[in-house]
């Protein structure tokens, strides 16, 4: 385990990317930065746990929403500077706004540009 750690790479602040797919329908339900000690915990504990830019300190997703992301897999990426994590999330809900994900602000779609 220790070896497959040691080949991530964090960013200058310790940090890492990681993208947060429903391991069923394969859609994106959030980005999230972890630290080492945040992976570390994600390991350890089964549910996805990462490092609050805007509070500074460690955070596990769903502890005051109840919506918990139960941890299936996790794969880094060919540079080995991002992470995809497969997940089940508990409740359905993974945005702190009520959405499902928190990819929904339409920008581009088939229709082109959205204007609102």
């Amino acid at each position: 385990m220790e070896g497959v750690l040691c080949k991530l790479k964090f960013d200058k602040q310790g940090l890492i990317p990681a993208i947060v797919v429903d391991h069923k329908q394969g859609d994106v339900l959030m980005l999230g930065y972890m630290s080492r000690e945040s992976l570390e915990k994600t390991l350890a504990e089964g549910y996805t746990c990462f490092w609050s830019r805007s509070r500074q300190k460690l955070w596990t997703k769903g502890e005051t929403s109840g919506h918990k992301q139960k941890v299936l897999e996790i794969v880094a990426d060919c540079d080995y500077d991002a992470l995809l994590v497969r997940v089940e999330q508990v409740g359905g809900i993974a945005c702190h706004t009520g959405q499902r994900s928190c990819f929904h602000n339409l920008i581009m779609g088939e229709e082109g540009v959205h204007s609102g």
